[in-house]
């Protein structure tokens, strides 16, 4: 794909936001608090998910966004809420991936409660070598900043200053961010992010152009909100835009969102920086009299009980070996009845040997016919949920057969790790690794950590106890 043509590619931190939304009728007795009944939950991409959301409706590009997630279920709600129309490169940067719950009580926001992020430097390599994937073949990129980790990391601002020397960048930036890196086309502060008022109309060109000099940005457009906006190259080059006045909704949280996803899609397409800004205003306009993010929520399932199939603690779905975009997949199998240090070693070190980590688990069936009627200790839905807890497991599997040929044969991983104590020439799942151009290696294992050895010796505990009882 030619680049005049390739994706708009939305680059920055995707954030879950959620509504708790209830009635009330009495105050907190303890308290000037309401208290809010029978709340129900809504929630929506927001952050560079929203960006990305705002873009998709701009455009019948493709859309793709690379962004830091954690290993939770608002991963997967987030990924759920993008749908398959956005492209979604989710890196796993975080602990936990940034929530914003708003709790409303008929209709008006009483309090907000943030979930931190948790932000980890393990995978700054990959998430730097997938930004440098995603922006080769863009037409447009936008760096939805909102102050986490991604766009902070130098290997990432290296890839976006190489992408500002080929195609439009545009960068919405926050003021806990670094800054737009030098060259960027378009750079897109609110006013309180410029340092200026917001109805502040006369002073905003000139601000516009101050930033645009420090950045050493092509130009900065300061949103203005329903004033429109204020567009400078740093040099002689000003123009302020008019915004379209409208009713003005009790949230317009978003709108900047929109305004920067309008003015890549716009130079996407060709158009200049001030045409790309006027779109942008546009664009912002229409979101807010259409509801802002708030009319893109929808309200949250019942969630259902995990499948004992397959548990996937992140929003990273099956990856084809030609869709992976450079990760590399590191599988390993075994029954993991009773998890020990062992275990975790070994998956500790096979998942330094990748991007993403599978473990395929024995069903309980699989783990009978291996070890004896009396096996395994724990069922296949504990195992997995305490596997998919690790930091260093990406996804768990649960298979029925003997070994997990079939399963190996479905994922094709780039490299399957066993322990130390199997041959890799008897293993029958060699050949099918070997097949899809994958690795098979084996690792050391701590030396007497064993499932078999452990319950040897709980049980002849519990005997020792009954006979001195």
């Amino acid at each position: 794909m030619s680049a005049a043509r390739g994706p708009v590619v939305v680059v920055g931190d995707a954030l879950l936001d959620v509504d708790l939304r209830g009635t009330s009728h009495r105050n907190c007795p303890d308290a000037p608090a309401p208290v809010v009944e029978e709340p129900v939950s809504w929630h929506r991409p927001g952050g560079a998910a929203l960006a990305a959301l705002c873009a998709h409706g701009a455009t019948d590009r493709e859309i793709l966004l690379v962004t830091g997630l954690g290993r939770d279920d608002a991963a997967t709600t987030l990924a759920e809420a993008l749908g398959s129309d956005i492209t979604l490169v989710g890196l796993p940067l975080m602990r936990s991936t940034p929530t914003k719950t708003r709790i409303q009580a008929d209709g008006r926001t009483i309090a907000r409660l943030d979930t931190p992020c948790g932000c980890t430097d393990e995978h700054t390599a990959a998430a730097a070598s997938a930004v440098a994937d995603a922006v080769r073949s863009a037409s447009a990129v936008l760096v939805s900043d909102y102050g986490h980790i991604l766009a902070r990391q130098r290997l990432v601002r290296t890839a976006l200053r190489e992408a500002a020397a080929r195609v439009p960048v545009v960068w919405d930036p926050h003021p806990r961010g670094l800054g737009p890196v030098p060259g960027t086309r378009l750079t897109t502060p609110n006013a309180a992010e410029a340092g200026i008022a917001e109805a502040d109309a006369t002073a905003a060109p000139r601000r516009a152009a101050e930033l645009a000099r420090a950045w050493c940005a092509d130009s900065v457009a300061i949103t203005l909100g329903e004033h429109g906006a204020a567009w400078s190259d740093g040099h002689e080059g000003t123009v302020v835009v008019s915004g379209e006045r409208v009713e003005r909704p009790a949230d317009v949280c978003g709108a900047g969102d929109g305004f920067a996803a309008a003015c890549a899609v716009a130079l996407a397409e060709g158009a200049d920086t001030v045409t790309a800004v006027r779109e942008g205003v546009r664009a912002a306009s229409a979101f807010v009299a259409q509801g802002g993010a708030a009319a893109r929520s929808a309200r949250a399932p019942e969630a259902p009980d995990p499948p004992v199939t397959s548990f996937t603690p992140t929003a990273f779905g099956p990856v084809p070996r030609a869709g992976r975009g450079g990760r590399r997949v590191v599988a390993t199998g075994g029954c993991f009845d009773v998890l020990h240090a062992g275990h975790v070693d070994l998956l500790r070190r096979a998942r330094a040997l990748g991007d993403r980590l599978v473990v395929l688990l024995n069903s309980d069936a699989s783990v009978r016919a291996l070890k004896g009627p009396d096996r395994p200790i724990v069922g296949e839905r504990d195992r997995a949920r305490v596997l998919s807890e690790l930091a260093c497991v990406d996804e768990v599997r649960v298979f029925s057969e003997a070994t997990p040929v079939a399963a190996l044969g479905e994922l094709r991983p780039d490299v399957w790790v066993k322990g130390g104590d199997y041959d890799v020439e008897r293993l029958p799942e060699t050949p099918v690794v070997r097949a899809h151009g994958g690795r098979v290696i084996t690792l050391p294992l701590v030396p007497g950590r064993s499932t078999t050895a452990l319950l040897t010796r709980v049980r002849a505990s519990d005997s020792g106890g009954l006979a001195a009882g």
